[in-house]
């Protein structure tokens, strides 16, 4: 290194095909970007060795295209201005006459063939296909199109023959080996039907994932065998299927093992009722046993060796899981992830010998969801088996405690780095995050529920009564490590006057990088801190999710949600703040109620205390009416946010909310995108449309913005 520094030679100095080699080992777009602008050899280099790149501008002309990265083999076109149109045209209206018609079918097709020379490389193509005619343009560009995403949440255009939607590109693309369509919007009745009438395409799909949340109908038991039959060589199969046995074509175990039957090579199995794809939680419990069992899950273990991920969320009990779980662990040993939902003794616990899913030792992600016999035996039974979890997921399992938790976690200290616990009844923020303390430096991930006041812990015999003369403050017994209780606040601004306790609760979560939190709606987040996660200096995502009824709420007896706490996390840069499933009045609210707008302003007030790079934001809504809109107030509140980089809005707005945005100095990628279904087909004329998303993208860009 010495002699190479004295004699003179520099990194520019390397062969081509060295400094290719190093490009390509560089994945980071900013980074990439940054090298570019080192010299014009470098900038060459990047061009020439990117090999996915995602549009987000809008095509208004052929000659704006990008003509200088050759190499991409990964194009998404989902993401063009403005969101959800179609990406060739620079407005989505209907032709007057036939002079203009055709001067629009004149641009599309100079536009298609741009898009042909300029990436002639492409094997991975995401598009937003809003009727089959994007796809008739696009799909014949390239192909050998190996995979590909389509992207709808708009709904179905009427009079379409069953399998239209699919028909252009499967005609187009017969090598097609990907079809992710868990972000299209269409009929369960199309994916069967477009299958059969392309065989060739089918017969070379290996991935096919049908798991949209938009979705409200599941596959039937004779669509799930005609897919099967279709695609014989899938070793990745994702669709939501019909358990119900009240309903007609419910699946079954003769279709579980018409699945293994046709599809020998599946290494990854994810099928779930469509109830557990909606982003809102579902608390009802099941009283319905389903009509698959053990019997025909050892059927299905058998006929896939090669399993290696298996998700079934079934919504209905299955009874005596844990025999089957057993045969799991023999019949498919390359088995890695496992989901389970609404399966009864997973893990009994009761013995010192192993049991049900505690057998399948080679599990590195576990997810348990509403298991009613769940116990923390079994917990410490699963930790004892499953030495190789790295990831643990527990969801409504209300027998589960914060002792078995911990016990846990403490079993697998060495390996578990990513947790979750939710919806268990006996187990609040504070006991959660008491549960996890023996991996607390350890962890990265965590996922918990901000209830403060839990009813069923207020419950229990061991639990003083609260004694305290001041009615505005709130208090719970907390344990301290030698045994005795302690009064502390629980709901406080940060500040507490018991030094002793404060110093107990103040713990330093060393690696934890993506925090998620759910909370009701009306509730606040100032609680975090004493909860137990005061300190988290690596942290750099995070997620908060609200969800309820804001119609029922009173007026929160704080007047801020409390987004000025997370400032004490110094390096947390990207936030989704998801208030899509909190809803009330879109407009005006009766006495005593509060608005949308006022809740924006509540759960939006402080997010400009916080350094954030990227904000991804789903405004509350009105369901009667479905609209979901940013308000003024919460325009303003984000303006203040003034270290944004990149803003998605997840909704719609007035052009001259919009506008606010152009104070901020380093924005540079703003998008509203309404992905929920159904989406609106024709904007407001007070709302955003596509004249006016153009209008503010043409002034964004205009900007000197410092990079």
């Amino acid at each position: 290194m010495a002699a190479a520094t004295v004699s003179g030679i520099h990194l520019h100095d390397l062969p081509e095909s060295i400094l290719t080699n190093i490009f390509l080992l560089v994945s980071d777009v900013r980074s990439r970007n940054a090298m570019a602008l080192a010299c014009r050899r470098w900038r060459s280099l990047e061009r020439a060795t990117r090999t996915s790149l995602d549009l987000r501008g809008h095509v208004r002309a052929p000659f704006l295209l990008p003509t200088c990265f050759p190499a991409v083999a990964h194009l998404d076109l989902s993401l063009l201005s403005p969101w959800g149109h179609h990406p060739f045209l620079h407005h989505q209206q209907p032709p007057q006459h036939y002079h203009h018609h055709h001067l629009l079918s004149e641009q599309a097709a100079l536009v298609a063939a741009r898009l042909a020379q300029a990436f002639p490389c492409v094997s991975s193509l995401a598009i937003y296909a809003r009727d089959p005619s994007v796809l008739a343009a696009l799909a014949p560009l390239w192909p050998d199109l190996r995979a590909a995403r389509l992207v709808r949440w708009h709904q179905r255009p009427a009079n379409l023959p069953l399998g239209g939607d699919l028909a252009p590109l499967l005609a187009a693309c017969p090598g097609l080996a990907a079809l992710d369509l868990s972000q299209f919007y269409c009929w369960t009745e199309d994916v069967p039907q477009a299958l059969q009438d392309h065989p060739t395409a089918a017969s070379s799909l290996v991935h096919l994932d049908l798991l949209c949340p938009a979705s409200t109908e599941g596959f039937g038991s004779s669509e799930l065998a005609a897919i099967a039959g279709a695609c014989p060589k899938l070793t990745h199969l994702l669709a939501p299927c019909v358990f119900n046995p009240r309903c007609i074509e419910f699946v079954s175990n003769h279709t579980l093992l018409t699945l293994a039957i046709g599809c020998p090579r599946l290494a990854l199995l994810h099928l779930v009722d469509p109830a557990t794809l909606s982003s809102a939680r579902i608390d009802s419990e099941a009283k319905e046993a389903a009509a698959i069992t053990g019997r025909g899950l050892e059927g299905l273990f058998a006929g896939l060796p090669q399993l290696e991920d298996l998700a079934l969320d079934i919504c209905h009990n299955v009874r005596d899981a844990g025999p089957s779980l057993e045969a799991l662990s023999h019949k498919c040993p390359k088995i890695k992830s496992l989901k389970l939902g609404q399966f009864h003794g997973v893990c009994k616990g009761a013995w010192l010998h192993l049991d049900g899913v505690a057998v399948c030792g080679r599990l590195e992600s576990l997810c348990i969801k509403k298991s009613a016999d769940l116990s923390d035996s079994s917990l410490v039974t699963i930790a004892r088996g499953c030495s190789r979890l790295s990831k643990l997921e527990i969801h409504g399992c209300n027998k589960v405690t914060e002792m078995g938790i911990r016990k846990l976690s403490s079993m697998l200290r060495f390996t578990l780095v990513d947790i979750a616990i939710s919806g268990c009844q006996l187990l609040d923020a504070t006991g959660s995050l008491r549960a996890v303390e023996p991996i607390r430096d350890r962890v990265e991930r965590l996922h918990i529920d901000c209830i403060w006041a839990n009813p069923e812990l207020d419950q229990l015999p061991q639990t003083p009564e609260k004694t305290t003369d001041d009615s505005d403050v709130d208090q719970v017994d907390e344990e301290t490590p030698d045994g005795s209780r302690n009064k502390k606040c629980r709901y406080s601004d940060g500040t507490h006057d018991d030094i002793e306790n404060r110093c107990f609760w103040f713990r330093t979560w060393t690696r934890l990088r993506c925090l998620s939190l759910w909370i009701p709606a009306g509730e606040v987040l100032t609680p975090l801190g004493d909860a137990g996660l005061e300190s988290c200096p690596q942290l750099e995502d995070i997620c908060i999710k609200v969800e309820g009824d804001c119609r029922m709420c009173p007026r929160p007896r704080q007047r801020v949600f409390g987004l000025s706490f997370l400032a004490r996390y110094p390096r947390l840069a990207k936030m989704k703040l998801d208030c899509g499933e909190a809803f009330g009045y879109a407009l005006t609210a009766p006495t005593g109620h509060m608005d949308l707008s006022l809740w924006e302003r509540f759960y939006l007030h402080g997010i400009g205390d916080l350094g954030l790079y990227e904000l991804d934001y789903w405004p509350p809504q009105d369901k009667e009416v479905n609209q979901r809109s940013l308000s003024l107030p919460a325009t303003g509140l984000i303006q203040g946010c003034l270290s944004l980089r990149k803003l998605f809005i997840h909704g719609t707005t007035h052009e001259h909310f919009m506008r606010f945005f152009l104070g901020m100095p380093g924005l540079r990628d703003v998008q509203l995108r309404e992905d929920y279904y159904p989406a609106p087909e024709n904007d407001m004329s007070t709302e955003m449309r596509v004249d006016s998303c153009s209008r503010f993208e043409e002034t964004l860009n205009s900007r000197l913005i410092p990079d």
